[in-house]
C-alpha cells in the first residue's frame, strides 16, 4: 500500500467520487426494489409476528398469567441492553440495527421456534408413541437446533445487508446478543406466565412457589443464557467479516462454527434440567460460569484493542492535516471521549455533544477501515469509503475539535503520548502539553492552523488520502 491522490483530478473539486448519481437508477428501479417499501415490509413483518407470538403466549398462559410473565420478564432487559451499547461504545452502531435485532428476536425468532419446537415434538410423540421421551428429545436436541437457527438468521440479516455496520467481532457479540435477548424476554413470559398459572392451581405461594423459582433460574441465576449461546455465533461471523481477503468456503465455514458450538452450548444447558438438582448445578459451576467468565473476557479484550488500533492508525491523517495531534490520543480513550461529550454539551447543548459522540464513531470507523487497508483485507469500496468518513468527519470539525483537545489536556499525563507534526509530515519530538510547547504549523494545543503559509486554506489536502489498498 502507498500514498497516492484518488479522485478528483481537478484542484478545488470536492473528495469523492464524480462519476454518474444513482439518482435515475433508482427512480427507475421497481416499486419493490426501493429502501423504504422493503423497510416498511421489515417492519409490517416483525410487527406481525410480534402480535401473533404475544397471542400465543397469552393463550398458554392466561391474561392474568400473561401480564405476570411480562411484569417480570422484562427486569433483566434494561441491563442486557445497557451492557451490549457499554461493549459497542468503542464504535457504535445504528439504533436501527437493534432494534430490528431485539424485535427480530422477541417475535420472528420466537415465533418459528415455538411453532417448529411444538410440531417436532408431536411428531415424535405420534411416531414413537412416548410423549415423555418425545418432550426430552424436544428440550435437548429440536429446541436448540431450532432456536439457535431462528437467533442466527437476524445476525447473518445483518451481517448481509448492513455489511458495513458489521466489521468486527464486537459487532457481532452485540448483534447476536441483543437477538438473543429479545428472544429471552418472550421465552421468559412463557415460562413466568405457565408458572404463575400452576401456582394459581396449586395455591403456592412466596419464596417456595413456582413463580418464584422460575423467576430465580431464568432471571437471577441465567439471565445471560441465550446471550451467551448466540454470541458465539456472533463471532463466527465477525471472524468473517476481519477475514475479507481469504477464501469464500473458509469464512462460509467460521458462522457455521460459531452456530455449532451455540447449539452444542445450549443443548448442554437444557440437559442439565433432566439431572436433577445437583446435575443442574454442576453444569451451572462447570459450564455456564467459565463459559460467560470467558467470553466477558474475550469482548473486554477485543475493545480495548479497538481503542489502541484507533491509536495507532489515526496519526496518518494527522500528518495528512485531517485531525490534529492529540485527537488520536483523546479518541482512543473512553474516558477522554466522556470528557469531550461533556465539554460539548456545556458550550453548545445536546446537538453539540452528539456531533462529538458521531465524530468519534465516524473516526473509529476510518481507524478500523485503514487497519484493514494496511493488512490487504480492505474491499473494493476502500476508496469511496475513506471519502465518506473523512468527509463527515470534516464537517463536525468545528464543534469535535476543541472538545477534543480539552479532553486531551485534562486526560493526558504531563507528557502526552503523541508527536507534533511539522509541515512535511515529519514528527517532532514528543514535547509538553501548555504554554511551554513550541507553536506549529497546527497552532497551539495542536489546532489546525488556516493561516500558516505552508498549509491550505480551505482545510487538508484533499489528495492526501494516507493509503490505498
Amino acid at each position: 500500500m502507498a500514498i497516492s491522490r484518488p479522485y478528483p483530478t481537478q484542484p478545488g473539486a470536492a473528495p469523492g467520487p464524480s462519476g454518474p448519481a444513482d439518482g435515475p437508477a433508482l427512480r427507475h428501479a421497481h416499486w419493490w426494489q426501493r429502501p423504504r417499501v422493503r423497510c416498511g415490509a421489515l417492519a409490517a413483518l416483525l410487527a406481525l409476528s410480534g402480535l401473533v407470538i404475544l397471542g400465543l403466549v397469552r393463550e398458554q398462559t392466561g391474561t392474568e398469567g400473561f401480564l405476570v410473565g411480562l411484569g417480570l420478564a422484562v427486569l433483566p432487559v434494561p441491563l442486557l441492553v445497557a451492557a451490549f451499547r457499554w461493549l459497542d461504545r468503542v464504535a457504535p452502531g445504528p439504533w436501527r440495527n437493534l432494534v430490528f435485532s431485539f424485535a427480530w428476536g422477541a417475535g420472528a425468532a420466537a415465533l418459528m421456534a415455538i411453532v417448529a419446537n411444538s410440531f417436532a415434538t408431536r411428531w415424535i410423540a405420534t411416531e414413537t408413541a412416548d410423549p415423555s421421551r418425545a418432550d426430552t428429545l424436544g428440550a435437548t436436541v429440536i429446541a436448540p437446533v431450532v432456536e439457535e437457527s431462528a437467533k442466527a438468521a437476524a445476525v447473518l440479516l445483518v451481517f448481509l445487508f448492513r455489511r458495513r455496520d458489521f466489521t468486527t467481532i464486537l459487532d457481532g457479540v452485540v448483534i447476536a446478543g441483543i437477538t438473543a435477548t429479545g428472544f429471552a424476554f418472550t421465552e421468559n413470559i412463557l415460562y413466568l406466565g405457565t408458572a404463575f398459572g400452576t401456582d394459581q392451581l396449586t395455591g403456592g405461594s412466596g419464596v417456595s412457589s413456582v413463580t418464584a423459582a422460575t423467576f430465580f433460574v431464568r432471571v437471577v441465576m441465567s439471565p445471560f443464557a441465550h446471550p451467551l449461546f448466540t454470541a458465539l455465533t456472533g463471532i463466527g461471523f465477525g471472524v468473517a467479516a476481519l477475514a475479507t481477503g481469504r477464501r469464500r468456503p473458509v469464512r462460509f465455514l467460521l458462522p457455521l462454527g460459531g452456530l455449532l458450538l451455540a447449539m452444542g452450548l445450549h443443548a448442554l444447558w437444557n440437559v442439565s434440567s433432566t439431572l436433577g438438582e445437583y446435575g443442574f448445578f454442576a453444569v451451572y459451576a462447570a459450564f455456564m460460569v467459565p463459559s460467560f467468565g470467558l467470553l466477558t473476557w474475550l469482548v473486554v479484550w477485543t475493545r480495548q484493542r479497538g481503542l489502541r488500533t484507533v491509536r495507532e492508525e489515526l496519526p496518518s491523517y494527522v500528518r495528512a492535516g485531517w485531525l490534529t495531534p492529540a485527537q488520536p490520543y483523546a479518541l482512543g480513550s473512553m474516558r477522554a471521549r466522556r470528557v469531550a461529550r461533556r465539554y460539548a454539551r456545556g458550550h453548545g447543548g445536546r446537538a453539540a455533544s452528539r456531533a462529538v459522540a458521531q465524530y468519534g464513531a465516524y473516526a473509529t470507523s476510518l481507524a478500523f477501515l485503514r487497519h484493514r487497508g494496511r493488512r490487504g483485507r480492505a474491499g473494493t469500496d476502500f476508496a469511496a469509503r475513506e471519502h465518506e468518513l473523512l468527509r463527515e468527519l470534516w464537517r463536525r470539525r468545528d464543534t469535535a475539535r476543541p472538545a477534543l483537545e480539552h479532553a486531551a489536556r485534562v486526560t493526558a499525563p504531563p507528557a502526552p503520548p503523541w508527536p507534533v507534526y511539522d509541515p512535511y509530515g515529519s514528527p517532532w519530538a514528543y514535547e509538553g502539553y501548555g504554554p511551554y510547547r513550541r507553536h506549529g504549523p497546527y497552532g497551539r494545543y495542536g489546532a489546525v492552523n488556516p493561516a500558516h503559509p505552508g498549509y491550505p486554506a480551505a482545510g487538508p489536502n484533499p489528495y492526501a488520502y494516507p493509503y490505498r489498498p
